[in-house]
């Protein structure tokens, strides 16, 4: 493998910079808040130079979303071999429980559901589908496994199980609930975590 030269060496330090820039903005402001302006101001270059790495808000969201979907595959597959005798469930509720955490550390970037220009830049995105199948296909078997070991509903159609699984990445509660400064931030993940897993209903 070839070493990379001074000057790439420099730009790759520049442009995970940027990624992390727009990855701390996107959890604090959102993707319609945050400006292309900011994420330059952020990282200490000028405008123009940072269009040398990304042509657009849009692409620097979607590298926010490859570095977010590269931890997630990295924490599943630590997950898996850290954890190999536990079941598909407890696995579940782990990487939920981390992907929690995340938010709550203000390093989950926070999108927009619908909007067009958006989603046609994620779905150009070989590096984006890539790894977001492979943490589909992961989860999905957990999904699966679990709802054979009766741990999970098995009526339930497993892309439902899976979806809801990644809406605690951008679930609202947790920000009003740490909002509140009533509750410590593991209070606010057991609880969420629990709701998710285990329902409303008493016990």
């Amino acid at each position: 493998m070839s070493r990379l030269s001074f000057r790439e060496q420099v730009l790759r330090v520049r442009e995970d910079a940027i990624v992390s820039s727009v990855n701390r903005l996107l959890a604090e402001k959102g993707f319609d808040l945050m400006t292309v302006d900011e994420v330059a101001a952020d990282v200490g270059i000028a405008k123009a130079s940072l269009y040398k790495h990304f042509a657009s808000k849009e692409a620097l969201a979607a590298a926010a979303m490859v570095r977010v979907l590269q931890r997630t595959l990295a924490t599943i597959e630590a997950e898996a071999e850290q954890a190999p005798e536990a079941t598909a469930f407890t696995h579940l509720q782990a990487v939920t429980r981390w992907a929690l955490q995340v938010q709550m550390a203000g390093e989950m970037p926070s999108l927009p559901s619908q909007n067009s220009t958006l989603r046609a830049e994620l779905m150009a995105s070989k590096g984006y589908l890539d790894l977001l199948m492979q943490v589909s296909d992961r989860l999905g078997a957990w999904i699966v496994q679990a709802q054979a070991d009766g741990d999970i509903d098995p009526a339930l159609p497993p892309e439902l199980v899976l979806y809801t699984i990644f809406a605690r990445a951008c679930d609202p509660v947790p920000a009003f609930m740490k909002a509140s400064e009533r509750f410590d931030d593991a209070q606010i993940v057991d609880w969420v975590l629990g709701t998710c897993f285990n329902g409303l209903r008493g016990r």
